[in-house]
């Protein structure tokens, strides 16, 4: 089992910034990958970042935050963080923390909330 937290969310101005913190407790040796996704009301849970935790550390941003949002880990801290800049209303969404395991076992986090408004 891994467990997942998410903090660092709360209210952002548009253009100011915010990094969200995924830690990781449990079984962590068995993670292969860590993913931030958001999911706004009414719409799709949307994948926002990767990081390969096997690979040296690999990302994948999508073109959709690409050059705004950035992802990093501690691994001494077991911990992934989600660097977030030029923030916009529309990045306005609830952000979760996923796990991906060798066994192709997925785990989530609680959610943490980001509303960006002036």
């Amino acid at each position: 089992q891994v467990q997942l937290v998410e903090s660092g969310g709360g209210l952002a101005h548009p253009g100011g910034s915010l990094r969200l913190s995924c830690q990781a407790s449990g079984s962590t040796y068995s993670i292969y990958a860590i993913h931030w996704y958001r999911q706004a009301p009414g719409k799709e849970r949307e994948m926002v970042a990767t990081i390969n935790i096997n690979d040296g550390g690999s990302t994948y941003i999508p073109p959709s935050v690409e050059g705004r949002f950035t992802i990093s880990r501690d691994n001494a801290a077991n911990t992934v963080y989600l660097r977030m800049t030029g923030l916009k209303p529309e990045d306005t969404a609830v952000y979760y923390c996923n796990a991906r395991t060798l066994l192709e076992v997925s785990f989530w986090g609680q959610g943490t909330q980001v509303t960006v408004s002036s």
